[in-house]
């Protein structure tokens, strides 16, 4: 019996010092690619948003939830990452109704260019952060490029411990908690880069979408009509990645095929009041704050006006919890004008 005990508070030790080091080594998102934090934030808030978004940083940089709470009292959350791919949408999509059933779901269509896996990197920040459920596993599975292994998922030291040499001391410091880098999925800058130059895109052989991405869309809609859902489909203003007029009529066709509204906020620039010398920091390819709150303006009252979603600022809950929110976003607003040098 003693012997038992022995092996079996050796291998507990074992296992605990198994994880704590795995926790070391994962990359903690805490400096320059934040992004890869966002997906794990969402498990943090309360499941009740009435709105969710999902896709990727066309979404996760072009609308600000505290702008739809705080003008239409909407609450909403976006659950976007880097390259999010269309079966990544789906799955997370799946995850969310695990937790609560929104009235609307928006999902952004450029994803649906990309048939095939394109990139670990990007694949680990849509997948790392989510919990352990067969979405979690259904979707490594549709991710992983060919060198890629599950295990290496499921064991991330495997894939990550040659990064002794990069830790720092946030990796020490955010072992079991990384601080929250968005505001409801939303990445904010304040700075601004004018759009320039931007490059029409290249002819290309086939403008058809992938079976691959239909299929994922198909599987979209379907979850959300089986759930009561309204879904969404929207291209963002962004420049670049160019969006070919063929593609749009693809969207067109499907939103009308499947009883779908489909928005493209390129086509709208001017009604929204874009102005890409001053609503962009990076020359086009996404908005900065300015931008955001435009659009998330534009789209927030058609929201109210054609969907079940209402104003729910009367909820003195809910409220509370989104002041909060609301004053770590100003502080935020504070921080980047001094880091940009920016004044009123």
């Amino acid at each position: 019996m003693k012997n038992f005990l022995k092996i079996t508070i050796s291998l507990l030790i074992g296992i605990a010092g198994l994880f704590l080091i795995q926790r070391i080594f994962l990359p903690k998102y805490t400096k320059d690619v934040v992004e890869g934090s966002f997906i794990e934030e969402y498990y943090d808030d309360k499941p009740d948003h009435d709105v969710v978004f999902i896709g990727d940083c066309e979404v996760y940089e072009n609308f600000s939830p505290v702008e739809l709470w705080q003008k239409y009292g909407i609450n909403s959350y976006i659950r976007g990452s880097a390259q999010q791919l269309i079966w990544q949408s789906y799955y997370l999509l799946e995850d969310t109704l695990k937790y609560e059933k929104p009235k609307v779901v928006v999902f952004n269509v450029l994803s649906m260019k990309y048939n095939e896996p394109q990139n670990e990197a990007y694949n680990r920040m849509s997948i790392e952060g989510m919990r352990w459920s067969m979405s979690k596993v259904n979707n490594i599975n549709a991710s992983m490029m060919e060198d890629e292994h599950f295990v290496e998922y499921v064991f991330p030291l495997l894939r990550y411990h040659s990064r002794w040499n990069d830790l720092t001391s946030d990796d020490f410091t955010y072992i079991f908690d990384t601080p929250h880098e968005s505001f409801k999925g939303y990445y904010m800058r304040i700075d601004e880069k004018a759009a320039s130059n931007v490059p029409e895109g290249p002819a290309l052989t086939d403008y058809n979408f992938g079976e691959n991405s239909y299929y994922y869309l198909d599987k979209i809609t379907k979850l959300c009509k089986d759930n009561d859902i309204e879904l969404i489909l929207i291209k963002a203003p962004s420049l670049y990645p160019y969006w070919y007029d063929q593609w749009d009529k693809q969207m067109v066709d499907y939103a009308k095929e499947h009883d779908l509204t489909y928005i493209n906020f390129l086509e709208l620039t001017d009604e929204i009041g874009i102005d890409f010398e001053h609503d962009t920091y990076d020359g086009g390819l996404h908005l900065n704050l300015s931008g955001a709150i435009k659009l998330s303006d534009y789209f927030g009252q058609y929201i109210i006006d054609n969907t079940a979603v209402t104003d729910r600022r009367g909820e003195a809950e809910l409220s509370a919890k989104w002041d909060k929110v609301i004053a770590e976003y100003n502080q935020e607003i504070e921080n980047q004008k001094k880091e940009y040098n920016i004044t009123d």
